[in-house]
């Protein structure tokens, strides 16, 4: 999977531990125990080898962000939940969203 450098660097320091997606058709075939390798944008030069340790089925963005403090993804626990939603929709439409719900990756760095 491809990552921009903020999330990526977040990663591989060990602040974010759960990756958010779709649970489009290619995210539906994760499975626990699956080892994913996060690729750095825009060279895709550096790699980031991670474990699947859970899988979080939600059907929005704002019910899987209510669910666990904001520093699983990376952000400090007092940044808005709200903002970290609308960042979300940057890349994902809420047509989309609809249409496939929504994955929260729990991750660990190996």
């Amino acid at each position: 999977m491809k990552l921009h450098e903020s999330p990526f660097e977040r990663i591989m320091s060990g602040k974010k531990t759960i990756e958010v997606r779709l649970y489009d058709e290619k995210r539906q075939q994760i499975n626990l125990g699956d080892i994913i390798i996060f690729l750095k944008r825009p060279e895709l030069s550096e790699q980031l080898y991670t474990e699947v340790t859970g899988l979080l089925k939600y059907r929005t963005f704002e019910e899987l962000v209510n669910d666990f403090p904001m520093s699983c993804f990376g952000c400090p626990n007092n940044y808005d939940k709200e903002a970290l939603v609308e960042a979300l929709h940057e890349h994902y439409t809420k047509e989309e969203e609809q249409k496939y719900g929504v994955l929260g990756i729990k991750l660990k760095l190996l």
